[in-house]
Parts: C-alpha cells; structure tokens; sequence
C-alpha cells in the first residue's frame, strides 16, 4: 500500500482536525488530495516525515511503519468514539506482531486504569514425569505494568502457584518479575531488576519462561535496536532458577545475544559466562556459546541450534537440536494451532537447570547424575475459543546416559487461559 493512502485511511480515525495546522513536508502541498490528512495527523503527532523535511508519500509504506502509526493512535484512543475504537481494534489485531516488537501491548487482553495496565493468564497442568511422580497442579499470574511516561514504564508479575494432588498445603505466591524499562527512542532499550529472559529456540529448553517456571534474570539489561531486523542485547546479573540445588546460587554471569531477520531466514547467537571458580554441581566458571538459525517454508519452518561450554573440562560439552514446526497460535482465532517437534542431544556440561520445557526430561543430567541425554520433544498449542487454548509436550525415545535410574518418557497436557 502507498503511504499516502495508508495516512488518509488512518485520519479516519483522527480524534480532531486543525485548520491552522502547519504543513512540515516540502513534498506535500495543498494541491494534493491527501494534503488536509497528512498536516492534521502531523500534528497530532501520528506521523513522522524523514530528517530532510520530506513526507515521500508515494513510497509503499512498511508494516513496521505502519505500526508505528497504529500505536500513536492507540496512545489517542480515549478521544476517539466507539466506532473509531472499533476500527483501531481491527488495526491492531492485523498488525500485533509489529506491535508487540515496538513494545506496545494490544487488544483486550490488557486492561487500562488511568496509567495502570494488568492482565494476566491461568493455568491448569497434569505432568506425567520421567524423573519423579506425576503431578496435578496450578498456576495464577497476573501482570501490572504501570506507565511513568512515553519512555518508561515499570512492570510487575506476581505468581501464584498450587498443588491439586497432594493434600498438604504447599501453594506458594511470590513476584517473579519487577523491573524498569526505559526507551531511548527506537534506538536502545534499557531494563534493570528481575528481567525475564529465556536462551534455547523451542520453548527455551535451555533456560526461559516460555511455558515453564523459571524466573528470568536479577539484573540490568540493554538492547540495542539495529533497524527493524536486528537486535544486540546484552546484560548482567543472576540467574534466578535451575534445576540444581546450588546450579546457579550466588553466581552472577554476563551474557550478550544478537538476533537477526534475514527474510529468508532468521539467525541467532548467544553467550554466557557465569563468575566464580569452578564447582560441582554448579554453573560457576561456565562459558557457553550458541548459535541457532530458523528457516521459514510457507506455513512450516525449519530449525536448529548448536551449544557448547568452552570451559567444561569431562568432555561432555556440547548440546545440540533440529526441528521442524507448523502453524501459528492465534488467541483470536478458535482453531489455529502451532506444532513443533525436534530432537535434542545435551551434554551435563551446557545445561544449567531452569528449563522452560514442562518435560522433565533434562533433570536427568541435574538430579540423577547423567552425562547426556537424548530425547524426542514434540510440542503442540491449539485455540479452543478466543484467549483458551490447549498446550501439551511429549517427551519420547528418552536415553539418558549413565543416569542412576531408567529413563523413561515424559508428558503433559494443559488449559490455559489469557486475560
């Protein structure tokens, strides 16, 4: 779409109109048809010209500055009538993805009061194990981001968690996140106390929040916005989850990640180091290095990622995995699903416990001594109805080396709802 038409459709949806706005372009004079539409949305702020003073509104207009437009507009949305509303909602939804990169929470899974927004998601999980008994369980969480100004924002999760099966009372509540963030601009990002994080590309099975329960990082984090496809974030801190008993105690680590969408492809890399000498049964001393690359064909896509420690000493120092996937999960669509399968090869001394898998089946190398574990891990998510949907994990063809128990296959199967 040009993007002189992609700004008319917009003012449509402009709150007020100035007749004695000024006109900022030197490409845009009042004989033009949209020359009212482009004047009015500049100066309410909705669209930006180029660092030449020129608007260039026969140029076909970019999803990503499309949605820059669209979150402008929401930031208005409170001068706007219901029909307006409808329309921006509409928008929004088409282009959530983009909006989501530029840090903008959409649709009616967030709520607003005043500068205050929550929302959150519920959760009820059975896991069949491979390293311990099955469990009936819960979980609660419930976001609260509160909105300093157009740069900053602070924001909160408190997590509540419970246990269906056993009869004793072993629920716990705690926040898992609290932390700054603050824009500077489109070019940099900076967030500092207890930041979520995640490291591995399905699920994030090395360490991540994607579907498990591991906290993130207690630290300081800056990223670094290289145009729309790109992304260098670095950061330091405490890993605050693992599977070990000590894995990650008392052990600060920095760690650098660089993200690229080459359109044909999209590539990552990513390192860690923790401090500290080295001890057993720790991540101290650690150096891992990663690089992970995902090819998307149409509706399926290809991954693969490769992991070692350089620091690791016993041999076992390598992790690997090599997927393929289908779908897209939409919360808006009943019906749409997302499948991934792959298979992974890690080595004791990459995994440092925290996995964001809801198979067990890595705790093999954490509580019962194996070197290596290699598994099957197939993942699938399914909308039941708008912002329900299923989730299920199976754990197969497990084999874990030199463990002192029989490996075995793991499952599970949950309902989650988002609001």
């Amino acid at each position: 779409m040009k993007k002189i038409l992609a700004i008319a459709a917009v003012a449509a949806l402009s709150a007020g109109v100035s007749a004695y706005a000024a006109n900022p372009f030197s490409d845009v004079t009042p004989s033009d048809w949209a020359y009212q539409a482009v004047v009015d949305l500049s100066d309410q702020g909705v669209v930006e010209g180029y660092p030449d003073g020129t608007f260039k509104g026969e140029r076909n207009i970019t999803r990503y500055e499309m949605a820059q437009i669209i979150a402008r507009m929401l930031a208005k949305e409170d001068q706007l009538n219901a029909e307006q509303r409808a329309t921006l909602d509409k928008l929004a939804g088409e282009y959530a993805d983009e909006l989501a990169n530029l840090g903008v929470r959409v649709s009616n899974l967030e709520k607003k009061v005043g500068n205050i927004y929550w929302s959150g998601d519920a959760r009820m999980r059975y896991q069949n194990k491979a390293t311990d008994d099955d469990s009936w369980n819960g979980r609660m969480r419930i976001n609260v981001k509160g909105q300093v100004n157009d740069s900053t924002y602070v924001q909160g999760r408190l997590n509540a968690t419970m246990d269906f099966k056993e009869s004793k009372d072993d629920s716990d509540v705690q926040f898992d996140q609290l932390f700054a963030n603050h824009d500077f601009g489109s070019v940099a990002t900076v967030r500092l106390g207890r930041i979520p994080v995640a490291f591995g590309d399905q699920g994030g099975w090395l360490y991540g929040d994607s579907y498990g329960d591991s906290y993130g990082v207690d630290g300081a984090e800056a990223a670094f916005h290289l145009g729309e496809k790109a992304d260098v974030t670095a950061g330091y801190g405490r890993f605050n989850t693992s599977d070990y008993d000590k894995g990650v105690e008392d052990q600060d680590a920095f760690y650098a990640r660089g993200a690229a969408d080459l359109n044909v492809a999209k590539l990552g890399v990513d390192y860690i180091k923790f401090t500290g000498d080295k001890k057993a049964n720790t991540a101290a001393g650690y150096e891992l290095m990663g690089a992970n690359l995902t090819i998307p064909v149409q509706d399926f896509r290809v991954f693969g990622e490769y992991w070692k420690n350089t620091t690791y000493e016993n041999g076992n120092d390598t992790a690997w995995n090599a997927g393929i996937g289908y779908g897209k999960l939409n919360l808006k669509k009943p019906g749409s699903f997302a499948i991934d399968v792959a298979y992974n090869d890690v080595d004791e001394g990459v995994y440092f416990g925290g996995t964001g898998l809801q198979t067990d089946a890595l705790k093999y190398l954490t509580k019962h001594d194996a070197t290596n574990v290699t598994f099957w891990n197939a993942m699938a998510d399914v909308t039941l109805q708008k912002n329900v949907f299923l989730h299920g994990e199976y754990a197969f063809d497990v084999s874990a080396d030199n463990a002192d128990m029989n490996d075995k296959d793991a499952w599970t199967v949950s309902l989650n709802y988002k609001f």
